[in-house]
């Protein structure tokens, strides 16, 4: 099975009648994984499509083989790629790479100014946001919006969340900021030697984390 063999693209009307098929494979990998993601209904899901703001993969012969939405946050100023899922048949043909980057481009598109994060215990996502730009963050730098942190109460980790006062969790927090990827012009000071030391330092510290992280879950099958 080859990457050639699906069609992906901005999901629209006629795509709506995939959305309980999309909603409840999205449950049942959360339950394999053994960790939980915020629930959503195929009328949400509907919705996304009929925005414009999610992306679908066909497969040539018409089946649905995966999916991913926008969602807002914080006025626009905050932009999550959320619900990525890939049927069980059509694993391993690297379509969540490219959905990802599918879903990103239409992002950069609709909200060029936006900040881009997800939160994530899967390695296979993590190592797909780097590659778009992405890099590991404290919570503190996402979007404080009450509706956002509201998602989480129905993952099976919140309560972890919440007693660790949601500065963390299991999850693995990841951004993409469009500002750290302009250059910066000639009449604007460049950042001193101490400061990139302290930058490079501080995403150093995350990285490790994240690794020590993904060894504590070894026990854990994660996508």
């Amino acid at each position: 099975m080859e990457i050639t063999d699906f069609n992906i693209i901005v999901a629209g009307e006629q795509h709506i009648d995939f959305s309980e098929q999309i909603v409840n494979e999205m449950e049942e990998s959360a339950k394999a994984r053994g960790t939980g993601i915020a629930k959503r209904s195929p009328e949400y899901v509907a919705t996304k499509m009929r925005e414009g703001k999610s992306v679908i993969a066909l497969h040539k012969d018409g089946s649905w083989a995966g999916f991913c939405y926008i969602e807002t946050w914080s006025h626009g100023k905050f932009v999550a790629n959320s619900g990525l899922i890939v049927s069980p048949k059509y694993r391993k043909a690297g379509l969540a790479k490219a959905i990802k980057e599918k879903i990103f481009e239409l992002s950069r598109a609709k909200y060029p100014d936006a900040k881009i994060f997800g939160l994530t215990t899967g390695l296979a996502v993590m190592k797909i946001n780097s590659d778009l730009g992405y890099e590991p963050v404290t919570y503190s730098e996402l979007t404080d919006d009450e509706e956002f942190w509201k998602g989480c109460q129905s993952c099976v980790n919140h309560d972890i969340l919440m007693a660790k006062g949601r500065k963390n969790c299991l999850c693995t927090a990841m951004l993409y900021d469009p500002t750290d990827k302009v250059k910066p012009k000639e009449s604007e000071p460049e950042i001193s030697h101490e400061e990139k030391i302290q930058k490079v330092t501080h995403k150093a510290n995350l990285f490790k984390r994240i690794e020590e992280k993904l060894k504590s879950f070894k026990s854990v099958s994660i996508f």
